[in-house]
C-alpha cells in the first residue's frame, strides 16, 4: 500500500476517532443493557411462577407479561443509547398500536375478557364447567385469547374468551361438596314408611355420603303422581364421588326395594280394538 494512502487512513482514523469510540462505547451498553433486560426478565419471571399463592395459569400470564415488559423497557433504553427520540419513537408506536386495535377490536375483546378471567378466576385448569349456550368441558388452558375445554369423551373444545365472559360460567369443580337428587317411585299399595326406612338405611351404609348435622341425608314424599307416590333421595358427598356415587345408590336404592317386596310402578298401555268393538256392538244389537 502506497504511503500517502495510509497517511490518508490515519488522519481519517485521527478525525474520526471520538466518534469510533463513542460508537463502540454504545455498542458495547446497548449489548450490555439487552443482557440485563434478559436477565432480569428471566429472574422476574421465575420469581412469580414459584409463588404458591397464585394460580398456575394467573402465574404463567403475569410471568410473561413481566419478562415481555422488561425487555420492551430494555430495548427502548438500548435505542436511547443510539440517539433515537425515544419520545417520538413512543408516539408513533402509541399512534400504530391504536390503529391496530380499530383493526381489531374483537380480538382485543377477547383480550380484555382473558385479563379479567385471569384476575378474578371465576375457575382454573382442571375444573369442570358450562359456559355459552351449555359448551362444557375440563379446563386445559386458559390464554390471554381464548380457552380450552375438552368435553366429557375428550373433544377438543375451543372458546374465545369474550363469549366466557359475557355469559354465566356454571363450575362444577369449584366446591369441595356436592348435593344430588334421586327420584324413585313405589306403588300406592306399599307401606310408605317402610320405603322411607329401606332407603334410609341404604343410605346411612354407604361411607361417602355426609352425615354432619347440617347435611344429613333424606328421603322425602315429593308427590302423588298417577301411577305412583314418588320419592326424592337426597344426599351430600365430596365432589370427587358425584357421579359414582350417584351410579351406585340408583343400583343400591333398586336391588333394596325389590328385596324388601316394594313395587317400583311403571305406565301401563292398553291396546283396543276398534273391529273387536264393533263387532261386539253389532252383536248385541243383533240380540236384541
Amino acid at each position: 500500500m502506497d504511503t500517502p494512502d495510509i497517511d490518508k487512513e490515519l488522519q481519517f482514523l485521527e478525525r474520526h476517532f471520538d466518534a469510533l469510540v463513542s460508537l463502540g462505547m454504545d455498542l458495547i451498553f446497548a449489548v450490555l443493557i439487552l443482557a440485563a433486560g434478559w436477565i432480569i426478565g428471566r429472574w422476574v419471571s421465575n420469581r412469580i411462577r414459584k409463588i404458591k399463592r397464585l394460580d398456575a395459569t394467573l402465574a404463567d400470564f403475569l410471568s410473561g407479561l413481566a419478562r415481555y415488559s422488561i425487555m420492551g423497557v430494555a430495548l427502548v433504553m438500548m435505542l436511547s443509547e443510539f440517539g433515537v427520540q425515544t419520545a417520538s419513537l413512543l408516539a408513533v408506536m402509541g399512534a400504530a398500536g391504536l390503529a391496530i386495535g380499530l383493526a381489531l377490536q374483537g380480538t382485543l375483546s377477547n383480550v380484555a375478557a382473558g385479563v379479567m378471567l385471569l384476575i378474578l378466576r371465576p375457575f382454573k385448569l382442571g375444573d369442570f364447567i358450562t359456559v355459552n349456550n351449555g359448551i362444557g368441558g375440563t379446563v386445559k388452558s386458559l390464554g390471554l385469547f381464548g380457552t380450552e375445554l375438552a368435553a366429557a369423551d375428550n373433544v377438543y373444545i375451543f372458546v374465545p374468551n369474550g363469549q366466557i365472559w359475557g355469559n354465566n360460567i356454571t363450575n362444577f369443580s369449584r366446591n369441595h361438596q356436592r348435593r344430588q337428587d334421586i327420584n324413585v317411585g313405589i306403588s300406592y299399595d306399599d307401606d310408605i314408611n317402610k320405603a322411607f326406612a329401606v332407603i334410609q338405611d341404604v343410605l346411612n351404609r354407604d361411607p361417602r355420603i355426609l352425615k354432619t348435622e347440617d347435611k344429613k341425608p333424606q328421603v322425602m314424599a315429593d308427590k302423588m303422581a298417577d301411577f305412583s307416590i314418588n320419592l326424592i333421595i337426597r344426599f351430600w358427598s365430596a365432589n370427587s364421588d358425584y357421579w359414582a356415587l350417584r351410579w351406585d345408590m340408583t343400583k343400591a336404592v333398586k336391588e333394596a326395594l325389590d328385596n324388601a317386596g316394594i313395587n317400583i310402578p311403571y305406565p301401563v298401555q292398553t291396546q283396543v280394538d276398534m273391529k273387536d268393538i264393533e263387532k261386539k256392538r253389532l252383536s248385541a244389537q243383533g240380540s236384541a
